[in-house]
């Protein structure tokens, strides 16, 4: 009797296929309307411009539940913002997730067409230099470079410590290294390889160089790799192994990226830990099974925490991962459709798959802040969220925010629920200020989608804010369970 109840409530409430089986997670069905904090937002758009940097301190303690743990911090609360007021503070984290948006579908363009990235270098000495030459809490940032969210390693013996990118959108680690060439402002001392008895350089010869996209031969021994991110940032060096502390726990011989040239809006952290599916991302070296992380309130001075090989608790909502065959570095996802108020939008399955050129499918990203859709899809999505907002009071549009109000009068409002949709009638709703969010301090809200001119599409960080996401590695599966920072 219970599952028939399920299989009939689900397909009729949000007009899916029957499906054999019913998990706790598809009883809870969203209402069509939620309600939106908006004073609580409005808050926080104060609070953010005045937080104290949490300082070079800071370290990840390990979490019983995993083999290893890091603390995630949002960018606000490491790196003190130069914006005197939240518009402005607003406009540059958009600017800064344009870049990575189109570094990201450039990376895919270039997989698909067989393009190699050494067509993007950006260095007139390319990777040629000599000595003579040069001169784990998640925390939140905003780009390709500067990350929405940052933890804190230790690189080498005795560990040096320093914050990294969190990037599930990139494989290769790489930090600042002494001497620099050209190296961008960080928080911490940059890395100094002498001072390190574990920093190893790897030959050319090597399997980790022959995983590189882009790597060259210096002295015909030592392994150089490059990294261009499409949006101008880049960072050259020796690819070495070194030893990665996380808190208590220290991971040997990672292979990892000692930048002596680095350019681009990586401002704050000093390096990068790559989390994508590719055989030299941090996860993979650790031959991980699963790994999960919670990103708090990017205006939010909390922490939360990045695990490996943690299982997921039996009330996550779990949906297919998949791979795409021209790019083994991004989490795409089965995604089947959205809902807007309880009703499933007229949106073929087909805009959110894969095709067979490699083209088209749905990301998942750590570093992407405003989900992107393919215009048609995020054309239909909008007109129905403004269907339901009719009674909202309307404001102009906000860099590539093109539907926004004016909630200076309100306290809290009504906005109809927004769910995506995935196999086996699985649905996860979004919480209202995981797509209505304040672009200022006074009371404009925007819908935190956009549209994008890229086959790819992309769920962003704002939508996953406050959920625990979660990668089954082993059994290709992702993992979503709200509430659970």
């Amino acid at each position: 009797m219970g599952l028939l109840f399920c299989i009939v409530f689900a397909g009729c409430f949000f007009f899916t296929a029957p499906f054999v089986g019913c998990s706790r997670s598809l009883l809870q069905i969203p209402r069509p309307m939620t309600v939106l904090d908006v004073a609580d937002a409005l808050e926080k758009t104060i609070n953010v411009l005045s937080f104290t940097p949490i300082g070079q301190s800071l370290s990840a303690s390990p979490s019983p539940t995993s083999l290893l743990s890091l603390q995630i911090h949002p960018r606000a609360s490491v790196h003190k913002t130069s914006h005197l007021d939240y518009k402005s503070l607003t406009l540059s984290r958009l600017q800064r997730d344009s870049a990575r948006v189109t570094s990201l579908a450039t990376r895919l363009d270039l997989a698909v067409n067989g393009i190699s990235k050494s067509d993007l270098r950006p260095l007139d000495k390319g990777s040629e230099f000599g000595a003579e030459d040069l001169e784990s809490p998640i925390v939140s940032g905003s780009s390709q470079g500067s990350g929405e969210y940052f933890s804190r390693v230790g690189i080498g013996k005795p560990p040096s410590q320093v914050y990294v990118v969190l990037d599930t959108g990139s494989d290769i680690n790489w930090v600042q290294c002494a001497p620099c060439a050209d190296c961008y402002q960080q928080s911490d001392p940059i890395f100094e390889p002498s001072l390190s008895s574990s920093y190893s350089p790897l030959n050319c010869e090597t399997q980790q160089c022959k995983y590189l996209d882009d790597s060259e031969c210096r002295n015909d021994r030592t392994c150089v790799y490059e990294v261009s991110y499409g949006d101008g940032s880049y960072t050259v060096g020796d690819f070495v192994t070194e030893t990665i502390t996380l808190g208590s726990d220290t991971v040997n011989n990672v292979a990892i990226g000692c930048g002596h040239n680095n350019e681009g809006l990586f401002v704050g952290a000093g390096g990068l830990l790559g989390l994508g599916g590719g055989p030299l991302s941090f996860s993979s070296q650790l031959n991980a099974s699963t790994f999960s992380y919670c990103l708090v309130d990017r205006d939010s001075d909390s922490a939360s925490t990045l695990e490996f090989d943690s299982a997921l608790p039996p009330d996550a909502i779990t949906v297919p991962l998949l791979r795409n065959n021209q790019l083994d570095t991004f989490y795409y996802l089965g995604l089947t459709g959205i809902s807007v108020g309880g009703e499933l939008l007229p949106i073929p399955e087909s805009a959110f798959q894969i095709d067979d050129s490699g083209n088209g499918g749905v990301i998942i990203d750590s570093g992407t802040a405003v989900t992107r859709l393919q215009t048609d899809t995020y054309n239909v999505l909008r007109d129905a969220f403004t269907k339901g907002t009719k009674n909202l009071p309307s404001a102009d549009s906000v860099a590539l925010f093109d539907t926004c109000y004016n909630l200076s009068s309100k306290g809290s409002v009504d906005v109809p629920t927004l769910s995506f949709h995935f196999p086996e009638g699985k649905v996860l709703p979004l919480p209202a200020k995981n797509y209505m969010i304040p672009v200022d301090s006074v009371g404009t809200f925007c819908f935190a989608f956009a549209p994008t001119s890229s086959t790819l599409s992309i769920i962003g960080n704002v939508q996953q804010q406050g959920t625990r996401v979660g990668f089954d590695l082993g059994n290709s599966r992702v993992g979503f369970v709200p509430n659970k920072c």
